[in-house]
């Protein structure tokens, strides 16, 4: 089975900034993971990348916050978006006056 796109899209969150979800079913989980999802989720604001979660093969599940990049610990889907959404409004807070 090759990888099935399950959901593609982007949501605009200001003039400046969106979110992008990406999230695949593969056959079996990508290197250095352990389970049946390949995903990538960015949050964008003014052109830079700040905040982005994926399973890049070989580094496994992790995520990358400002210029940190720290492994991440995959549940569910559904837990993976909260805490997404927690870390969008993290950003926020932290960066509203940069």
């Amino acid at each position: 089975m090759r990888a099935v796109e399950l959901v593609r899209t982007r949501i605009s969150l200001s003039e400046t900034a969106f979110a992008e979800f990406v999230l695949w079913r593969v056959a079996k989980p990508v290197t250095g993971s352990t389970h049946g999802f390949k995903y990538r989720l960015a949050y964008m604001v003014d052109g830079v990348c700040v905040l982005r979660y994926d399973n890049e093969a070989g580094k496994g599940d992790h995520r990358h916050f400002g210029k940190r990049e720290s492994p991440y610990a995959f549940e569910t889907v559904e837990k993976l978006i909260a805490d997404f959404r927690r870390d969008i409004a993290r950003w926020n807070r932290e960066n509203r006056n940069s």
